[in-house]
């Protein structure tokens, strides 16, 4: 029993070590925008299209790469994913100008969201049911470990040797990641998506596209001021840029408290988490735009954005588990999907809110904005859940029926 466990163990670790090198890709721009911006002469506003350009290539390349690979076993799949997340960083690193740079990151972000959609699958396949949202938030892990960790010593790294080495170092991040992909990921050759027909029948559901929403729109808020956090931190709060990577490890000790805690209570009661985490999400974008001129208030509220934020993360990603449970890969991925699509959006508003004069506190309006649009998804999508005949809601215990990812969840801790 031990032994079984310390493979599920060292397999979970594998994924958590490939989210930690895809989620220092994915943030550690928002800690370079300044050097950046300077060293190739744009904007800040275009600095930040590194940030859109490359969650609306995740939204294009989930569903793609995902549906590509539904023969394959999944974990023939990851290494895949992850040596083209290896190449596209090596080229960001080399980019000559913004242009190549920004390929870089679409090359990188293709793999994404097949990446995090498979990932967590694969996760709830290793334990339990009703230990799937934990499970899902340890993995996940490697998301949050990547901002206390590798996005601060990233930012510091850009600061102090340029930009470039910052993605050499994700590159040399990526391979590793690879190699323990490789050697503890359990290799079944018939654990694939199964048919593409079966994925693609899910989305015939009106819940699953509600489910969508709420992750776009809930993440999208979360976004809009993460996007913007360093110059808001620099040129509305008034800390020096040597205080931003520390500022980004207390984010990131906030994302990683709040993703296992969000893990935690999804699985005791989904929906009233679902309502509760968007709602706290929401409240503290709202206290953060009256404390960002302060620098006291404005650094604790970086850490409480960080925990209400990724509180969200293994909720969205369980609930759209449930609602497309008897293929659940091409709806993750498609839900990861989503998370960048929001992303996307909100970098996208946020910047033209700044260059239309609004302030660099504009986009965290936006975010609320956003916030309040995603409670009001979930009531729907909660609503719709308890009218439907022959359903039980996801917050209420039902008999385990055994271990495989579809399995019906047991709100059980």
């Amino acid at each position: 029993m031990a032994t079984s466990k310390s493979r599920r163990m060292l397999a979970l670790g594998a994924l958590a070590l490939g989210a930690f090198g895809i989620g220092l890709t994915e943030f550690v721009v928002v800690g370079l925008l300044g050097p950046l911006g300077d060293d190739l002469d744009v904007s800040i506003p275009t600095a930040g299209l590194l940030v859109t350009g490359y969650a609306a290539s995740v939204a294009i390349g989930a569903p793609i790469m995902t549906a590509a690979g539904t023969r394959l076993p999944r974990k023939t799949m990851l290494v895949v994913l992850m040596a083209l997340f290896i190449a596209g960083n090596a080229l960001a690193a080399k980019a000559p100008d913004y242009g190549v740079l920004m390929t870089g990151r679409v090359v990188s972000a293709l793999c994404h969201g097949a990446f995090m959609g498979i990932g967590p699958v694969m996760a709830a396949s290793l334990v339990a049911p009703e230990r799937r949202s934990r499970a899902i938030a340890l993995m996940m892990t490697g998301l949050t470990l990547s901002n206390v960790v590798g996005v601060p010593f990233g930012t510091a790294l850009g600061q102090q040797l340029g930009w470039r080495a910052a993605f050499w170092g994700i590159a040399v991040i990526g391979a590793v990641s690879l190699a323990a992909i490789i050697a503890f990921v359990p290799s079944r050759p018939n654990d694939n998506g199964g048919s593409l027909r079966a994925e693609l029948a899910v989305f015939r559901r009106p819940q699953v596209w509600q489910v969508l929403a709420v992750t776009m729109l809930g993440w999208g808020a979360a976004y809009a001021a993460i996007t913007f956090l360093e110059p808001i931190l620099t040129r509305v709060s008034g800390f020096d840029t040597g205080a931003v990577p520390w500022l980004l490890i207390l984010f990131g000790v906030g994302l990683t408290a709040g993703n296992l805690l969000g893990g935690r209570l999804a699985d005791r009661a989904l929906m009233p988490t679902l309502y509760g985490t968007i709602t706290a999400a929401t409240a503290a974008l709202v206290v953060f735009a009256f404390a960002a001129p302060h620098a006291v208030p404005a650094a604790i509220m970086v850490f409480v954005l960080g925990a209400a934020g990724f509180a969200m993360v293994p909720v969205f990603q369980t609930r759209v588990m449930d609602v497309a449970k008897e293929a659940p890969s091409l709806a993750s991925s498609v839900n990861a999907a989503a998370f960048n699509v929001g992303i996307a959006a909100a970098a996208w508003f946020g910047g033209l809110a700044i260059d239309g004069g609004l302030g660099l506190l504009a986009p965290v309006w936006i975010g609320v904005a956003l916030g309040l649009a995603a409670l009001a998804a979930a009531a729907v999508s909660g609503r719709a859940e308890h009218k439907a005949p022959g359903r039980r809601s996801p917050s209420r215990p039902r008999p385990s029926s055994g271990t495989r990812t579809g399995a019906p969840r047991a709100d059980r801790s």
